[in-house]
């Protein structure tokens, strides 16, 4: 793995840590991850193979993505505080984000490092993958994706909690009790 490789994937993972701590919810909640995932994208994502079962392996990892993301964006508490929302992530939002996160980084290592590239090669052939930019845009794509859906999910519901403030009832007028 190259410099740049850790330090984006490292980047990834401490984006959930940021929000171990509420925080208000800003545009650089969305801005930062997706700038980071836009970044790993028009590096690595050279192009999407659809030879074989490529694209099966590709549609696999960003329905895995949408799951984790989704999962995320539910398991990150969202409330109003004052005229501000407030978002945490909470214990499962965060270990489905690391585990997402990590488990690219890790399949990585074992590829490059570990004796994993036979075994890859091997599944491969046999499962009629053609390439290895498949893997690469497989594994970008489902990154995309988790980052995408979570950071939706949260937007959804920050919007149903401005909504729900907004259509409450006001509290009764107490003047007229003697």
């Amino acid at each position: 793995m190259t410099a740049t490789e850790w330090i984006t994937d490292i980047a990834l993972i401490l984006v959930v840590f940021r929000q171990l701590r509420e925080a208000r919810l800003r545009p650089m909640t969305f801005l930062l991850p997706l700038g980071i995932v836009a970044f790993v994208a028009h590096t690595y994502l050279d192009s999407i193979p659809t030879a074989g079962n490529d694209l099966v392996l590709i549609g696999a990892l960003i329905g895995v993505g949408a799951v984790l993301g989704v999962a995320g964006g539910v398991y990150t508490r969202v409330r109003a505080s004052g005229e501000h929302i407030l978002i945490k992530a909470g214990v499962v939002s965060a270990v489905l984000w690391v585990l997402g996160m990590g488990a690219r980084m890790g399949f990585q290592m074992w590829v490059e490092h570990g004796g994993g590239a036979d075994d890859v090669a091997r599944f491969s052939m046999a499962h009629h993958i053609t390439s290895s930019q498949a893997w690469v845009a497989a594994f970008v794509l489902m990154a995309l994706t988790e980052v995408v859906t979570r950071l939706a999910t949260i937007f959804v519901r920050s919007r149903m909690v401005v909504r729900t403030r907004q259509t409450a009832p006001a509290a009764p007028a107490l003047d007229h009790v003697v």
